[in-house]
C-alpha cells in the first residue's frame, strides 16, 4: 500500500481543526499560542500544507495533546506507514496507549550521522524516555543534554525546548513519550 501524502495532510488538518474547536480556540488564538502564522495554520487545517514535526509539536502544547492526536495513533505495520520527518530525524509510531491519566506513545527514531533536531516544548508535565539502540545520541533540554550510547537510556521533562544530536554515525533509538491528560479534556483518542 502506498501512502497518499494529500490524504495524510487532509487527515492531520481535520484532527487539528477538531481539537482546536473542542478546546474552544479560534484559529488566531491557536496560531498565537503555537507561535505559527494564522495563514499557515489555516492551510494545515485545510490539508493544503504538510506540517513539519516542529510545527506539529508546537500545536500539541497549547492543546495539551500528544503528537499522535494529530498524526493518528495507528502503529506501523510495514514500511508503507507514513513517517514523520524533521531535522535529520525520522520517527515511526510503534504503539500508543490512552490511559485514564496519560497517553503513552512509543516511537522508533532514526537519525542520519550528525543529525541535529530541536523540538519545541511539549505540554506541561510531558516526560520523554529514550533508549539508544545503535550509535550515540545527545538528548535532553538544550541547556543540559546528556550523551548516551547503544544500550543506554536517559529521561527528561520535555515541557521546554529540547534537542537530539546524533554522533558521527547513523543512530537508532526507541522513544517513549508520556503525556499527562488535560484534566479538562478526555484523553486524546477516548470518547467523552
Amino acid at each position: 500500500m502506498v501512502v497518499d501524502r494529500d490524504q495524510t495532510s487532509a487527515a492531520v488538518g481535520r484532527r487539528v481543526r477538531a481539537l482546536r474547536t473542542d478546546r474552544g480556540l479560534s484559529l488566531s488564538e491557536l496560531a498565537r499560542r503555537a507561535g505559527i502564522g494564522k495563514g499557515s495554520l489555516s492551510e494545515i487545517e485545510a490539508g493544503r500544507r504538510n506540517p513539519t514535526i516542529e510545527t506539529l509539536y508546537a500545536l500539541c502544547a497549547p492543546m495539551s495533546v500528544p503528537m499522535t492526536a494529530l498524526v493518528g495513533d495507528e502503529p506501523a505495520a510495514s514500511g508503507d506507514h507514513p513517517h514523520t520527518r524533521g531535522g535529520g530525524m525520522t520517527s515511526v509510531t510503534l504503539d500508543v496507549r490512552h490511559l485514564f491519566d496519560r497517553t503513552i506513545e512509543v516511537f522508533r527514531l532514526e537519525f542520519a550521522a550528525g543529525a541535529d533536531h530541536t523540538s519545541p516544548a511539549h505540554g506541561p508535565g510531558v516526560v520523554e524516555h529514550i533508549t539508544v539502540v545503535a550509535g550515540t545520541l545527545s538528548a535532553g533540554p538544550t541547556d543540559r543534554m546528556r550523551t548516551v550510547a547503544a544500550g543506554e537510556s536517559t529521561s527528561f521533562r520535555s515541557d521546554s525546548a529540547h534537542r537530539y544530536r546524533a554522533g558521527d554515525e547513523p543512530t537508532e533509538a526507541v522513544l517513549v513519550i508520556m503525556t499527562p491528560a488535560d484534566p479538562e479534556q478526555p484523553p486524546a483518542g477516548m470518547a467523552r
